[in-house]
């Protein structure tokens, strides 16, 4: 993968960010650099999927194939986020998804990630809701990304992706996450709240921030620095929050939460909820499928000359995309009363995680599903959106940023090289990307 010139070039691009020395956060976790055992040595029995150097090491596929095949719906009875239940094929994940009244999402229960959250500080958010609340505080928010404002966005993305592609080196490694996936996501998230874009990194760090409490690359002083930094957020948006109640309705989505029947008289945690779910949901995903394409592209050279020969197979690419790097690994749901599932007996009260990164590679339901194919016939089927009442609001906006990325850089570039494997994100909720060297290579 990585190619020859790598070991040439000596630049400061290339250097690999040091990851921190950190103390394993449950009994049986590895250390940083263990090495990460086969799925075939490991007891069923407790096998937990949550180990955070299994993710930064990119060493899961085996242990969701060996589930899929010998224990699909499984339980984990001890790990980090206490016990749980792991769906790993499409069909399963599918009937839970979309059996929201059995399986809630409400932070009343713990939400939509496995474990729970530091006392006193639950965040309401409407992803995290059950109905009628869901329905309510998301019409509310949708028509920011509805089909009207794509058309009104598209010049916009265009123009930005246009002047960030410019401004890229040709022939000179630079890393791609930093100054492409999170410059041109920081851009649109700013747009999307109308926050000041010479502060858009700060969105981009309360995203990092939310989903990494305990890593000390993001967040050394743990709990306590965590929930410093998201008061501070609060601090932010909640006097943005009040000078667009103070104004007339605009179509950003602070104005939409401010003037909304059902969102205008939100607690400050409830607005720090959506306002986090809203960072996350528009910046992670979008950002770590933006450097997801460019590495399978390096990963599958033939499905790269395919596109170089036929770039109207961009919409279907970014689908195929989005399912091959499931940038969101799971969502979790409550059970709420005791069901059956593949014969197994969920207890209410059980958290359940639905692995979409499983589904997306079931070979029951997808033909070669570790390939990137990007002219493949079901891609849009991908389970990376979610299903039922909570599929992602925002998916469109997505694969526009993405679809406009790429025809942007046929435009301008004959390929681009990845020069090293990347660096990876830490844990099993955000799956993606922090660091990926590559050189441009003009037309």
């Amino acid at each position: 993968m990585a190619a020859d010139t790598a070991q040439t070039i000596d630049h400061p691009a290339l250097q690999r960010p040091k990851v921190t020395e950190r103390e394993p956060l449950h009994p049986g976790y590895l250390r940083l650099g263990e090495e990460v055992p086969p799925a075939s040595e490991l007891d069923m029995e407790t096998l937990d999927l949550v180990d955070p150097e299994v993710w930064r090491q990119g060493k899961y596929w085996d242990r969701f194939a060996r589930l899929r095949k010998e224990d699909p719906i499984h339980f984990t009875p001890d790990s980090f986020v206490g016990p749980y239940w792991s769906v790993t094929r499409y069909e399963d994940i599918m009937a839970v998804d979309t059996d929201h009244k059995r399986f809630s999402s409400s932070w009343e229960y713990g939400g939509i990630t496995l474990g729970s959250p530091p006392p006193d500080f639950e965040l309401p958010m409407f992803i995290a809701m059950d109905e009628p609340r869901h329905s309510e505080q998301r019409k509310t928010v949708s028509p920011a990304v509805a089909p009207n404002m794509l058309k009104e966005f598209e010049p916009l993305i265009r123009e930005r992706t246009a002047k960030v592609l410019d401004s890229l080196p040709i022939g000179e490694p630079f890393d791609w996450v930093d100054r492409v996936s999170i410059e041109l996501t920081g851009l649109m998230l700013a747009t999307l709240f109308d926050f000041p874009q010479e502060r858009r990194r700060e969105l981009t760090r309360w995203s990092d921030i939310v989903t990494n409490m305990n890593n000390p690359d993001i967040c050394p002083g743990g709990e306590e620095q965590w929930k410093q930094e998201l008061l501070s957020c609060l601090t932010v948006f909640m006097g943005i929050f009040q000078e667009r109640q103070a104004i007339p309705l605009k179509n950003d989505l602070i104005s939409l939460l401010a003037h909304g029947e059902k969102t205008k008289n939100m607690t400050p945690m409830e607005l720090l909820g959506n306002v986090i779910l809203l960072i996350v949901g528009g910046n992670d995903t979008t950002r770590n499928s933006m450097t997801a394409s460019v590495y399978a592209l390096n990963s599958f050279p033939e499905e790269y000359k395919k596109l170089k020969a036929d770039p109207s197979l961009i919409p279907n690419m970014v689908s195929e995309t989005i399912r091959w790097q499931t940038p969101l690994a799971h969502m979790r749901r409550t059970a709420v009363e005791d069901v059956e599932l593949g014969g197994k007996l969920i207890k209410k009260g059980d958290q359940v995680a639905m692995w979409y990164v499983s589904g997306n590679r079931d070979e029951e339901f997808w033909d070669r599903p570790n390939d990137y194919i990007i002219d493949r016939p079901n891609a849009r089927r991908h389970l990376s959106f979610g299903f039922g009442i909570h599929r992602c609001v925002g998916n469109r906006l997505g694969e526009l940023q993405l679809q406009i990325l790429w025809e942007e850089l046929m435009k301008r570039f004959e390929h681009i090289e990845v020069l090293d494997e990347p660096s990876r994100t830490s844990g099993g909720f955000v799956k993606g990307y922090t660091w990926m060297p590559v050189i441009l290579h003009g037309k």
